[in-house]
């Protein structure tokens, strides 16, 4: 048996994330330099930070809405965690990819992709309208943690192909207790591959509360186990999450492998329209929280800075409401798809039992008179 030793690239202390979470904003809204995290924004990139977070929480809003009336089957906010999601996808150039989970509307915005287009997939008319290719932005995943084999292989074909593209995955605090997340994190380690590994810790994987998913300190420390840097941030901090993921971004696309990012953020809505929040979590808790309001605190420093005026509020509503009337125009009434198509995009080369299975679905169309 050989006795010779792996050397290790990086000194394991190196791969420990901070204490605690990094923070450029405080929850007053003043900005605080802090080591290791530049912030390479201008004016301009405030806005548009601001923009799309208060874009977020109307998309949201209507999503909801339209759930309740009915048009949508089901449907997961973002409430509480606009800045986690924008300051990630802020920090990826336009080549890069992202791999979302259900929850990531965002990021989506972040990417170009139009609201009402992912919607269909809460509706059941299709799995998504927009195009990955065209924006970068795989289709919303509902299965929880397969995307981030996704990225991984994703991120493992563009260094075969050469490619200098950076893939991010997001993913819940929730999904770090299924086995997918595990082997991604374990592949992406091993091959090196340019993927940034992004959890959202909104505290509960529906009802289960983060204490009861893990015994590590926390989520990030669990990079050390693959051989990958663990960072923490204040996912309600826009700034700082953009300044950590930029941090990840850039030392894999130079080559540097693939990192976990923890944003420590909180879901302010319930898990889904399906969900009764009331069963697992206090008043008390909720309303601490609230007082972290993301885009509360970042509208101080806008202000600060002068940044914010009500000229600006007004585009940004006028943008919003275009966007409702959209979302509104997509998916009300809008019709669904055929059920045969289940049986068009699963195999290149179908098995014979899938002849069976197809005559069954269509006897039971006709039967019901839905073909």
């Amino acid at each position: 048996m050989s006795d010779t030793k792996m050397p290790l690239d990086l000194d394991p202390a190196d791969l420990l994330p901070p204490a605690e979470p990094v923070q450029l904003l405080d929850d007053e809204g003043t900005l605080h330099e802090v080591d290791g995290y530049p912030l390479d924004l201008k004016d301009s990139d405030f806005r548009d930070l601001y923009r799309y977070m208060v874009l977020a929480r109307r998309v949201d809003k209507q999503a909801i809405n339209l759930q309740r009336q009915g048009q949508l089957g089901v449907y997961a906010s973002l409430l509480g965690q606009e800045a986690a999601q924008i300051g990630g996808a802020y920090a990826l150039d336009q080549q890069d990819w992202v791999f979302p989970s259900y929850r990531e509307m965002g990021a989506a915005l972040v990417r170009g992709v139009d609201p009402g287009k992912v919607l269909h997939l809460f509706r059941g008319t299709w799995l998504s309208d927009h195009d990955p290719h065209e924006h970068h932005f795989g289709l919303l995943s509902i299965p929880i943690g397969t995307q981030a084999l996704h990225a991984a292989g994703f991120a493992m074909a563009a260094k075969l192909d050469g490619s200098d593209l950076v893939v991010m995955s997001y993913f819940g605090d929730g999904a770090t207790s299924e086995g997918d997340p595990h082997e991604a994190m374990n592949f992406a380690a091993v091959y090196e591959a340019a993927c940034v590994f992004f959890v959202q810790n909104n505290q509960y994987a529906i009802s289960v509360p983060l204490s009861k998913q893990t015994k590590a300190p926390t989520i990030a420390h669990k990079a050390v186990g693959y051989g990958m840097p663990g960072y923490r941030c204040d996912g309600n901090d826009v700034l700082a999450t953009y300044a950590v993921s930029r941090k990840a971004v850039d030392r894999a696309r130079a080559g540097g492998g693939p990192s976990l990012i923890e944003a420590v953020t909180y879901r302010m809505e319930a898990h889904t329209t399906a969900d009764d929040p009331t069963r697992y979590r206090t008043p008390a808790e909720l309303e601490q929280w609230k007082r972290r309001d993301p885009i509360a605190r970042f509208e101080t420093f806008l202000e600060s800075e002068g940044l914010l005026d009500d000229a600006f509020r007004a585009e940004i509503d006028e943008e919003a409401q275009a966007y409702a009337k959209r979302m509104r125009e997509e998916i009300y009434d809008a019709p669904h798809g055929d059920p045969m198509e289940l049986f068009e995009h699963v195999y290149a080369d179908p098995p014979a039992s899938y002849a069976e299975q197809r005559a069954l679905l269509q006897r039971e169309l006709d039967e019901h008179g839905t073909s």
